[in-house]
């Protein structure tokens, strides 16, 4: 039996590190895991040339939820991504909730159990990134925005909804420096030092003005993290609705209608890194 399962990454519109609350919104680049029933273990692979730690304790948490025994039953696992890593655009979000949906549906078809329900899932990949170090708060609202799209408030620390929504579907432009930023390695400590400032941009947001939320966000971590937010303001300069950094960096996001994407694209010529072009994504987690 084989399932395939595909996964969008995120942006951010509040970092929920400061203040345990957060906001981000559904991308259409995405992680797609193809899993595939075998005689015994749990086999992953991807190609990125990643750690398959995460990956392999989604596996191995949807086996515990079932009573799977590895040695009577296994699985193979395979990843393909063209969403980057290490950027801040939710990939070990989207790799947990794809592989968590693949195998628990692949479990359930063949020993006709009850599918993980959808919260069921998201709380077992957060549980897995929680386990493998990739996450600080849990990440509940880019794994909310990852599995279901569109633009999701949220209490992360409860892991509870304030908002989740659909979103316009404007472009989205993407800058990737040729740098990487881990989110397990930043420094918490010094981002809750500037709590009180988040708090009023995570005001914003839960009042669904998520443009300036965004911005507001994105000036603040780029700040305390050191980077260059000329690279946003470049962005609004060109005609952007709303530009930040998304996550814990590297990468910055901006939104936008069509007519501006070619004047954002330039305004960002002279940053070393590359532009990667795509929309907001509506859709979600689904079985392909």
């Amino acid at each position: 039996m084989e399932i395939k399962v595909r996964s969008p990454g995120s942006a951010t519109i509040i970092n929920a590190i400061a203040t345990g609350f957060g906001s981000a919104f559904g991308i259409g680049l995405d992680i797609e895991c193809v899993a595939k029933t075998a005689s015994e273990g749990i086999s992953c692979t991807n190609d990125v040339g990643a750690d398959n730690t995460l990956m392999e304790l989604c596996a191995q948490k949807v086996f515990n939820h079932y009573n799977i025994d590895k040695n009577e039953f296994g699985i193979d696992l395979k990843t393909k991504s063209n969403l980057p890593m290490a950027s801040g655009l939710s990939s070990s979000s989207a790799s947990s909730n794809a592989v968590v949906k693949a195998v628990s549906s692949i479990v359930s078809e063949e020993f006709n159990l009850e599918p993980l329900a959808d919260l069921e899932v998201i709380n077992m990949a957060i549980d897995a990134s929680l386990d493998a170090g990739v996450t600080i708060t849990g990440s509940f609202d880019d794994a909310t925005a990852s599995y279901f799209g569109g633009v999701v408030v949220t209490d992360n620390r409860n892991r509870k909804f304030i908002i989740k929504e659909k979103m316009d579907e404007y472009s989205i432009l993407v800058y990737m420096p040729n740098y990487y930023s881990k989110s397990g390695d930043s420094n918490p400590d010094r981002m809750k030092l500037l709590a009180p400032l988040v708090e009023i941009a995570f005001d914003l947001a839960s009042r669904r003005d998520y443009f300036k939320a965004l911005n507001l966000n994105g000036l603040i971590y780029s700040a305390t993290l050191g980077f260059d937010s000329t690279i946003a303001i470049d962005a609004l300069d060109a005609g952007a609705i709303a530009s930040g950094l998304s996550g814990t960096g590297s990468s910055f996001v901006a939104m936008c209608d069509e007519n501006v994407i070619d004047d954002i694209k330039y305004s960002w010529n002279k940053y070393e890194g590359k532009v990667i072009e795509t929309k907001v994504d509506n859709i979600g987690c689904r079985i392909l």
